[in-house]
């Protein structure tokens, strides 16, 4: 299973943009030289983390971003499952599309929704806060000043 770029480069721009101290505006650019993500691609999706209430953007000149919440009421597994549209793990999980001739007493999907299940009840337990607890070394990686 993979998850889709955008959740990916969604996850990035709240990391860096958790680092940061509260007052401090983010850029776009800034994420954009630290991961060597395209601005194009980072411009859309902190525009999606703003609609969602998870960014607070500042316009203007010295204008920026930064987390609308703490980072401790940013829920990483709840994050993930509105971000990502297709858990189809397999054609079976698409009644539409299934062709599958042993579908029917199939045991195979039942494991996988439980084990799908199992990934999301993790991923819930974990919070922005969590991810950054290493903040040291993140922006030591990163290139940010501490």
């Amino acid at each position: 299973m993979n998850l889709k770029k955008y959740t990916d480069f969604s996850l990035r721009v709240l990391i860096f943009t958790g680092l940061k101290p509260e007052e401090e505006l983010s850029t776009i650019k800034e994420v954009s030289d630290v991961y060597s993500i395209s601005p194009e691609h980072l411009r859309k999706v902190v525009h999606d983390l703003t609609k969602r209430g998870l960014l607070l953007s500042v316009r203007g000149r010295n204008g920026g971003f930064r987390l609308a919440k703490s980072a401790s009421d940013i829920n990483i597994g709840l994050l993930i499952r509105s971000l990502e549209s297709d858990f189809n793990l397999l054609e079976c999980f698409d009644k539409g599309t299934d062709h599958c001739v042993i579908s029917p007493g199939c045991s195979l999907k039942h494991v996988l929704n439980k084990a799908l299940f199992q990934f999301f009840k993790v991923l819930e337990e974990y919070t922005l806060e969590d991810l950054i607890q290493n903040e040291e070394e993140l922006k030591e990686l990163m290139g940010m000043k501490s």
